[in-house]
């Protein structure tokens, strides 16, 4: 039974505002002032200190641009350490157009693949709607990288370097999924229309053709071969020729992107710990097996990223790095803000809560590349390696809490070997999940 609001009530609201000092006092502040410099806690922030007892050695930040290419960055930041560290090198990056150009012509064929599945759906199905809106971004998983890698390899960033569309994509995004969008329509169409399999695969490798040639305009056509040119910490020149984006991953890669797990932390009551997950149309590869999460307690999921810091190695891993961040700073600290003096509401909730009223949810993923360990032998401290750029303090690099890993942190990416007997559960059959669940968000 629903009750509307009355001129009493609103008479009531006015009397309790006006009457109410600190919210006059909050008005005069709020009118002027950003509120999340109003909610930081000056006394808290400062033990945030830019010092860690274990801290890799890595490379200049690197720089997403106006992108939402973050997992492409985080993903290769973590394969140039092992190429660096071979070839005896002060900086290197791979190129992130080049995943960016395959992902993106992988994920239209992959789209058009969804189309035609759920085209016996009524437009206003859950799932067709889900498809149409989502259209082509930039984010994505750890998964769809290593798809991308297993199957295009990788090249250095100097044969194929940035662009203006690579690093601006909001324009290019906009038409390809419009130009998809359309031809779904169209693909549709033809299915209810009777037509056979064969004049279906046509039309879409048609299609494809078209996407292919718009990418290739924005973002260049990626090499066939190149010759990698490179000057070691030594300043000695190097040059191999006629490498192949496959022969480079071989010789420099060694299968190393295949001996990593992606480990989430979703404590929601639809998700029992030490299982496998999945998320129906979450992919850019049709051929491959998609993604696949294992659900593990905070406990084990740090664990496990503190053994891969301490022997050396980064860690990718993916946040919601929307919430209790000073970016002027350089910090993520949830005990840092406070948020009920200055608006008067209460925002709290838990992880699950967050997770339940699609509050919060992977958003960003970046790099863990250190951490400190207090006296009492727990983490209070984690270094981050972002991709936003290398000006300002701290060069580019974050830190974040122990307390806002616990609540913030929703995916983190190991070596295999650092599951111990936790290792089984990815030879299980995993539970499917809806394309729309929380977990199968995208970093960006």
């Amino acid at each position: 039974m629903s009750s509307n609001i009355t001129p009493a009530d609103l008479a009531g609201f006015r009397e309790g505002y006006r009457a109410d000092p600190m919210r006059q006092a909050m008005t005069r502040v709020l009118y002027t002032t950003d509120i999340s410099k109003v909610i930081c806690r000056p006394d808290d922030a400062r033990k945030m200190v830019f010092k860690f007892s274990t801290d890799i050695k890595t490379m200049k930040s690197t720089n997403q641009k106006s992108s939402g290419r973050c997992w492409l960055f985080a993903a290769t930041n973590v394969l140039r350490e092992h190429i660096a560290k071979e070839l005896n090198l002060e900086d290197f990056e791979l190129s992130q157009s080049y995943m960016a150009f395959w992902d993106k012509f992988e994920r239209c064929n992959y789209f058009f693949e969804a189309i035609l599945e759920t085209a016996g759906l009524p437009l206003n199905d859950r799932t067709v709607n889900f498809l149409l809106q989502g259209g082509l971004s930039d984010g994505g998983q750890w998964d769809m990288f290593t798809s991308l890698v297993r199957k295009y390899g990788v090249v250095p960033k100097d044969a194929m370097p940035e662009t203006f569309q690579t690093s601006n994509t909001r324009g290019s995004n906009q038409y390809i999924s419009k130009f998809m969008r359309k031809n779904a329509l169209s693909l549709r169409k033809m299915a209810a229309g009777g037509a056979s399999r064969e004049a279906l695969e046509a039309e879409k490798k048609a299609l494809l053709a078209k996407c292919f040639s718009f990418l290739s305009s924005c973002y260049g056509e990626p090499p066939e071969t190149f010759d990698f040119e490179y000057v070691d910490k030594d300043k000695n020149f190097h040059r191999e020729s006629g490498m192949t984006p496959l022969s480079f991953r071989d010789k420099y890669l060694d299968g190393v992107w295949d001996d990593y797990v992606s480990l989430i932390h979703a404590p929601t009551a639809d998700k029992p710990f030490d299982r496998l997950y999945t998320i129906k149309y979450l992919g850019n590869v049709a051929e491959d097996k998609g993604i696949r999460h294992v659900n593990l307690t905070m406990e084990e999921l740090k664990a496990a990223v503190l053994r891969q810091l301490q022997d050396g190695e980064v860690v990718w891993f993916g946040s919601d790095c929307g919430k209790f961040g000073d970016r002027d700073s350089r910090f993520w600290d949830d005990q840092s803000f406070d948020s009920l003096p200055a608006t008067g509401l209460d925002v709290a909730m838990t992880k699950e809560e967050m997770l339940d009223c699609c509050d919060s949810a992977m958003n960003h993923a970046m790099c863990f590349t250190g951490v400190n360990i207090g006296e009492d032998g727990k983490p209070n401290r984690w270094k981050i390696e972002n991709s936003w750029g290398s000006e300002g303090l701290n060069e580019g690099y974050y830190m974040a809490s122990d307390s806002w890993f616990d609540l913030l942190v929703y995916q983190a990416v190991v070596h295999k070997k650092y599951l111990g007997g936790k290792a089984a559960i990815l030879d299980t059959d995993p539970i499917v999940l809806d394309p729309w669940d929380p977990i199968g968000s995208l970093a960006d």
